[in-house]
């Protein structure tokens, strides 16, 4: 079955996929990404996804750039994801959960006749999003937890901690890049890394720049 499929190198990956631009949303191979769909064209895109093979690439728009004649310009990279979760609302909204498969680079937008754009991707320059824990035993796991409890530390915030040195490092670095509060440009860092110890040290010198910007007296947000 499509929506069973483990997808296992970027051969397998369709050229032409639906796409979802959504700022600040983060989506990374074997992460989870749950997502509140109310937009008409997006639930038809959730509508079409489940009918088929239940694929929807995440990408953020690019401020930076101007506006094209079929929407928000978008950052070239993006993430893949399967769709794992859905429930309706009752209300018109679907609740829906990603969970990453690989990343990819935009080859070119399709004219496309459907409500949602898609667009033809290549994901070849992303193999090693395809085997899971790799690189783990290069991350500096301490330092990503340290970089978590002072940010927990300074906004007042619990965690369970079991939970979090239980989990393995690959999850651990994705999950909290997910969560993380930062902004579209830091994302889009965190996204496009070049393997995991690159994305651990960045999400740690990020959430040290954050930590330094605060009041001294640890009020106040990241966001």
């Amino acid at each position: 079955m499509a929506a069973n499929r483990t997808y296992l190198s970027p051969a397998e990956i369709p050229p032409v996929i639906p796409v979802f631009p959504l700022s600040g949303a983060l989506l990374l191979p074997r992460a989870e990404l749950p997502l509140n769909i109310f937009e008409p064209r997006y639930l038809a895109m959730v509508d079409d996804a489940i009918g088929g093979g239940r694929l929807i690439g995440m990408v953020q728009p690019d401020e930076g750039k101007p506006e094209t004649a079929r929407g928000p310009a978008v950052y070239q990279v993006g993430c893949l994801g399967r769709l794992t979760q859905f429930s309706e609302t009752g209300d018109g909204r679907y609740l829906i959960t990603l969970s990453g498969i690989c990343r990819f680079r935009i080859v070119e937008e399709m004219a496309a006749t459907t409500p949602y754009r898609q667009f033809r991707v290549d994901a070849s320059a992303f193999t090693g999003d395809f085997e899971a824990s790799a690189g783990e035993a290069e991350v500096d796991r301490e330092a990503v937890l340290a970089a978590l409890a002072a940010f927990l530390d300074a906004n007042k915030l619990e965690a369970d901690w079991e939970g979090i040195r239980q989990a393995g490092t690959e999850t651990l670095v994705n999950a909290l890049s997910v969560m993380s509060p930062y902004g579209a440009l830091e994302k889009q860092a965190l996204l496009e890394a070049q393997n995991l110890k690159a994305r651990a040290d960045m999400l740690v010198a990020i959430t040290q720049m954050m930590l330094a910007r605060m009041p001294g007296d640890g009020e106040g947000s990241l966001q």
